[in-house]
């Protein structure tokens, strides 16, 4: 059973869940599976199982920014969007989810255009904005949804 100074952190690399005391998460946490870093300060790239994992099992809001290679706007935004991963972790996870190769992952939240970044708590969807943001903007948007 979990308590609230601990909270389950799935390792962006292996994707099994982690046991991490609250105030252990600014320690550079590693995962007890594969010994990895839990936080990389670097977006996670989803696929449709690493999706319901960091979505479904985080204790932590995800940012996850559904997007395509083919998308100028995406591209764009990309190195703005790991900056914001980068200062914001280890109190957000992001995420990246290719919208082309998973359309299946992406069509139960209606995305309609891309970039879209949608934040979830507890696994649910708590916010969405659409369009590319710069890094100031991406992290004031998360912060005010939080």
């Amino acid at each position: 059973m979990t308590t609230p100074e601990t909270l389950h952190i799935v390792c962006p690399h292996c994707h099994k869940t982690n046991r991490v005391a609250a105030e252990q998460l600014t320690s550079a946490p590693d995962c007890g599976s594969c010994h990895q870093p839990l936080f990389t300060g670097a977006p996670v790239e989803l696929d449709a199982d690493s999706f319901a994992r960091q979505v479904g099992r985080n204790q932590i809001p995800v940012v996850v920014d559904f997007w395509a290679p083919w998308c100028g706007p995406c591209r764009m935004m990309a190195p703005g969007y790991a900056q914001a991963a980068q200062q914001m972790e280890p109190a957000v996870r992001f995420a990246k989810l290719d919208t082309e190769a998973f359309p299946h992952v992406a069509a139960p939240f209606n995305v309609r255009s891309i970039p879209t970044m949608i934040v979830f708590k507890g696994g649910q969807e708590v916010a969405r904005v659409s369009g590319a943001m710069p890094p100031g903007e991406i992290m004031r948007w998360v912060q005010s949804v939080v």
